[in-house]
This record gives C-alpha cells, sequence and structure tokens, in this order.
C-alpha cells in the first residue's frame, strides 16, 4: 500500500505544478470566449433593431400600396368616364368634313 500512496503523492505534487499553468489558460480561454459571446450578442442587438426597422419600413409601404390601389381604383373609374364622354363627341376631322357639308347645305338654300 505504500507504494499506491508514494504514487499517489508524486502525482498529486506533479498536478500542484501543473494546476496553475492549467487553471490560467482556462482562465484565458473562458475570457476569449466571453469576449466572442460579447461580440455575438451586441451583433444579434444590431440585426433585432435592423429587423424592426426593416418591419417598420414594410409596415409603411403596406399602407402606402393600399392607399395607392384606392387612388388608381378612382382614376381607373375617372378614366372609363372620360372614355365614354370623348365617345359621343366627334373629332376634329368629322368636325371639319361636317362644317365642309354644312356650308355646302347652306349655299344650296341661298340660291
Amino acid at each position: 500500500m505504500m507504494k499506491k500512496e508514494t504514487k499517489n503523492s508524486e502525482i498529486d505534487k506533479i498536478l500542484k505544478r501543473h494546476n496553475k499553468e492549467v487553471m490560467r489558460h482556462f482562465d484565458i480561454v473562458a475570457e476569449g470566449i466571453k469576449d466572442e459571446v460579447a461580440i455575438i450578442a451586441e451583433q444579434y442587438g444590431d440585426i433585432r433593431q435592423d429587423i424592426s426597422s426593416i418591419k417598420e419600413t414594410l409596415n409603411t409601404h403596406t399602407e402606402m400600396i393600399g392607399s395607392m390601389a384606392e387612388d388608381v381604383s378612382i382614376i381607373k373609374a375617372d378614366v372609363e368616364f372620360l372614355k365614354g364622354g370623348l365617345k359621343k363627341k366627334v373629332d376634329y376631322e368629322e368636325f371639319a368634313a361636317l362644317e365642309r357639308r354644312l356650308a355646302l347645305v347652306e349655299s344650296k338654300i341661298r340660291r
């Protein structure tokens, strides 16, 4: 049994010497991980802010598109009304031909 205790005590001595070094190494690794997590958390916050801004813009544009759709339907109705009115009117060439025919009729009546 003495031999086991000797081996254990030797191992304990070796471990004690390296324990501080190992702990220092883990502290350095942990600090690096903390820094990386902090960077990721900051980027996540920025991304959430960007998404929030994009959602606001999307909502605004959706409202604008809805308003424009209403305006387009009103314009469409107005154009249909104007088209109907224009179909009832005579264009310039037809008016000129009608004017000539009327002048001929008037000249025949005067004779």
